[in-house]
């Protein structure tokens, strides 16, 4: 568990400190009269990409989840256990508060700097589009639904692997109760069983994996019949039945 939550803080503090110090820092770089900042589709990247390298980095070891939603989310629908819920969400708000403690540092050692909204977002005077409270809502709302659908959806046992993170930056795990399948079926991107000589030989060793694996193919193999064998003793009963030739 505590390698979890260390892999989960950081993890959160790199997307906070990526996503939120492109916006603070580099969005409006040099004025509106620069072409210098990044502006909306910078930012967006930078998050992006920021969460993507901390899925492949440490998601195999928490699950990469670096948002409360995403932890309750995966909760609510069996992917997590519950008992790991407050650690996680408790972890991830330190981490990002202390992320936004070291992008204040930063960003407050310059010349007229005015803390204002900070790269914060919510609905009238706080939204890009000065928006309402129940537009902003209704846009977390479904956006979020959207979020965890494709979280859940691309970590599915049936969905092909290695690429989540790719989609929504969730590294893939198991499903806990994975649907019946028949024994032959095999889907697209799951590992094939650990079945031969590569499993044995890290168990076992080069030698003995080679002679299990060697022995149990004997068996297996079914005997064909000796088909020269009748022929060979045709011919010996013929040698024996022959009269003995006398010399010169």
């Amino acid at each position: 568990m505590q390698k979890k939550l260390i892999a989960e803080a950081f993890g959160t503090f790199g997307l906070v400190f990526g996503g939120c110090g492109s916006a603070v820092l580099a969005a409006g770089f040099g004025g509106t009269d620069s072409n210098l900042g990044i502006g909306f589709i910078g930012v967006a990247l930078a998050f992006g990409l920021t969460v993507l390298t901390m899925a492949y980095a440490v998601g195999h070891i928490s699950g990469g989840h670096f948002n409360p939603a995403v932890t309750l989310g995966l909760v609510v629908g069996g992917r997590h256990p519950a008992k790991e819920a407050l650690p996680y969400i408790i972890t991830q708000v330190v981490a990002g508060a202390a992320a936004s403690g070291v992008l204040y540092l930063i960003a407050s050692d310059v010349a007229g700097f005015e803390l204002g909204g900070f790269a914060a977002n919510g609905f009238g005077e706080h939204s890009p589009g000065g928006y309402g409270m129940l537009g902003a809502l209704v846009a977390e709302v479904v956006l979020t639904m959207f979020f965890l659908l494709i979280i859940m959806g691309s970590t599915d046992s049936r969905a092909p692997a290695g690429f989540a993170p790719i989609a929504n930056r969730h590294r893939p795990r198991p499903h806990p109760h994975p649907p019946h399948r028949h024994p032959g079926h095999q889907p697209l991107g799951e590992p094939r069983p650990e079945h031969g000589p590569r499993p044995l030989r890290r168990r076992l060793g080069a030698g003995p994996a080679l002679a299990l694996l060697g022995r149990a193919d004997h068996r297996r193999r079914p005997r064909r019949p000796a088909l020269h064998v009748a022929p060979r003793r045709e011919e010996l009963a013929r040698e024996r039945a022959a009269p003995p030739t006398s010399g010169p």
